[in-house]
């Protein structure tokens, strides 16, 4: 039969390098099916946490995942969804018109609003703020782009408000008030061995306000009325990233601080802040205050909580 007849002496060589390239084809065939497992195993989804799922318990009564989800839905779902749609819109809406915001434009209004009202900042993550500038500064040009104002209008602004636009230092503060020396002192040396400040503030801080953002109570400097001025005056003496020896208050409490950032005063001449008075005047022509929401129907925008 075929299959039996010796291969001719011309052929032997052409067999032996066939022989050899088996352990080869093996390992490439393996390789070949593992991939093919992976890809599938890929394509397969996790299995879905389930909504029953215990999170929490209180009296032996389970908080399931899909209580607490809820919850936190109808908490801040809501509001966190409309800021995302609104950045979305404005963003088409820069592409629509061809505006663009730069990063300068952008690190100005946030030297303004810290100088103005740093204490707005509290809680509040610093790449989030940045794009609510953003969306905000898109908005602005938008509706003021076909506004006209005279050059000698926005100078006059300028030498009438000059004095907003001299940034003092101001100081990113976490505080933490307590009734008594010997808390404020006990607070301090916990924090010397590496107690969080944030869980501390959150544990013991008789500020409410503050206790529940860690402490956090946004920038500070030498102008802000709004606190106490014995935590001002420990701010401006903190350097970055540290915290302060106790402080008393003039309310017969004490404090803590941490200063997580220092930034540095700066004076903006006029060219700097030219196009943000022309937007500011011209803004104060329009008859009526628009929101980004005004720009939904523009852009096809669409949410789960209807129109």
């Amino acid at each position: 039969m075929k299959y039996n007849r010796k291969p001719e002496s011309g052929t032997m060589g052409s067999q032996k390098r066939k022989l050899k390239t088996k352990p080869l084809l093996l390992l490439i065939g393996i390789l070949l099916a593992f991939n093919i497992f992976w890809f599938i195993g890929w394509l397969i989804p996790d299995k879905p946490k389930q909504t029953d799922e215990e999170v929490a318990s209180v009296a032996g009564k389970p908080i399931t995942r899909e209580q607490w989800m809820t919850a936190m839905e109808k908490e801040v779902g809501r509001e966190t969804l409309l800021d995302l749609v609104n950045e979305k819109v404005m963003a088409v809406a820069a592409e629509q018109y061809g505006i663009d915001v730069s990063d300068k434009e952008v690190d100005l209004e946030m030297a303004l609003i810290r100088s103005v009202d740093g204490r707005s900042h509290s809680g509040q993550d610093e790449e989030k703020m940045r794009q609510k500038i953003r969306s905000n500064l898109i908005l602005e040009k938008v509706l003021t782009k076909d506004v006209v104002v005279k050059d000698g209008d926005i100078k006059k602004a300028y030498d009438e408000n000059v004095a907003l636009y001299n940034i003092q230092t101001a100081y990113r503060t976490a505080i933490i008030v307590v009734p008594t020396k010997d808390e404020a002192k006990q607070t301090i040396e916990e924090l010397s061995k590496g107690s969080s400040f944030d869980v501390l503030a959150k544990e013991r801080s008789t500020d409410l306000a503050s206790a529940s953002l860690g402490g956090d109570i946004g920038y500070i400097n030498d102008s802000t009325d709004s606190i106490d001025k014995a935590i001002v005056e420990a701010a401006s003496g903190t350097k970055e990233n540290s915290t302060s020896d106790l402080i008393a208050l003039s309310d017969g409490t004490y404090a803590v601080i941490h200063v997580s950032e220092v930034v540095k005063g700066q004076s903006f001449k006029f060219k700097e802040v030219k196009d943000h008075i022309q937007r500011e005047i011209a803004l104060g022509q329009i008859s009526q205050t628009v929101s980004p929401e005004a720009f939904w129907k523009e852009f096809d925008a669409k949410w789960f909580y209807g129109k």
